[in-house]
């Protein structure tokens, strides 16, 4: 089980939609990760099951999209992320002991978005 390191992607417009969908094939894509994942589609995730990476269902929370040929963080994506550790749409299946590195990689997002994260209100 590992949180991703916090790459520092660029960001895209605060108003640009979230498709998360969408983004993950444009991520399978731009990573050359159609057939297995690899460490660039890894940096498109917060989490992943270190022990399953060659599994696609091991990865968890999507941020990130690519737009214009570049991988960036999304805030509508980032946002989503965020109401998932908060408990939304069921929450995410990640071990207690990843939680707050999660939500502190997620934090700094917010603090780049001039925001603050829905667990500091």
């Amino acid at each position: 089980m590992a949180v991703t390191a916090f790459g520092d992607l660029p960001l895209a417009d605060r108003d640009r939609e979230w498709d998360g969908a969408a983004a993950e094939k444009r991520v399978r894509a731009w990573a050359k990760a159609e057939d297995e994942p690899n460490s660039t589609y890894r940096d498109a995730h917060v989490w992943y099951d270190a022990d399953a990476k060659e599994n696609f269902t091991a990865y968890k929370l999507l941020i990130a999209d690519v737009i214009d040929g570049r991988l960036k963080a999304v805030p509508r994506g980032v946002f989503a992320a965020a109401a998932v550790m908060q408990g939304s749409r069921g929450g995410v299946d990640v071990p207690d002991k990843d939680r707050d590195r999660i939500k502190s990689h997620l934090a700094k997002y917010y603090k780049k978005l001039d925001d603050t994260p829905p667990w500091e209100d």
